[in-house]
């Protein structure tokens, strides 16, 4: 198995490159996904973000209100500390269960750990080989504000909460540049795949010895 951690500052293109990998033939491991999942309605994860935060984190059928709890940990990095403390540690066992079955499908598979905070979390050193989609952090706030309606400082203060360009950057294995079109982030995917493959082949000729 080869393990690939993706990564990039919200809104450089991340799930682009993910959606290629995928395609391609990744198992990709979508740890937002996983996020949601550990906060479920009837998780122990919900109800411990409750006992956090309070009632006012729920929405009326008693789901978690994500943009409600997303504008109160973004403003406050002890809150948000907090709430990494409940959901990283399910997102973890969640991740891990998922590995291990792609593993046990096939020995050779190439498994994306797609992680929005790999950098933050201290995740950096777990891979074979760590991916970050970059662009500009001034791109991606045009990005956010443009294409997903939020406010200039609400964007500015989403790209504050992660690791800034330079963190991610020194990080890198491989770079990939977010800051064009779709397409062209695409055929960057494509000759990392090509580089991923050859390497997976190689190592399994090896073992075959």
């Amino acid at each position: 198995m080869f393990r690939i951690g993706l990564t990039g500052g919200i809104a450089a293109g991340k799930s682009v490159a993910a959606a290629r990998l995928a395609e391609l033939g990744a198992v990709v491991i979508d740890h937002d996904l996983l996020a949601r999942e550990a906060v479920a309605p009837g998780s122990v994860g919900l109800a411990e973000v409750v006992e956090a935060f309070g009632d006012v984190v729920l929405t009326p059928d008693g789901s978690l209100d994500r943009p409600g709890l997303g504008a109160l940990i973004f403003a406050d990095d002890a809150a948000r500390t907090r709430l990494n403390g409940i959901v990283h540690p399910e997102v973890r066992r969640l991740s891990a269960e998922r590995e291990a079955r792609a593993a046990a499908a096939d020995s050779t598979a190439v498994v994306v750990h797609d992680i929005p905070l790999l950098v933050e979390s201290g995740l950096a050193g777990n891979f074979h080989l760590l991916v970050v989609v970059h662009t500009p952090a001034e791109q991606r706030v045009r990005r956010l504000v443009e294409g997903r309606g939020l406010s200039e400082d609400a964007a500015r203060s989403r790209l504050a909460a992660q690791a800034t360009d330079d963190e991610r950057l020194a990080a890198a294995d491989v770079t990939l540049d977010g800051s064009g079109g779709e397409d062209n982030l695409r055929t960057q995917v494509d000759t990392l795949w090509q580089r991923v493959a050859a390497e997976v082949a190689q190592e399994a000729e090896a073992d075959s010895v």
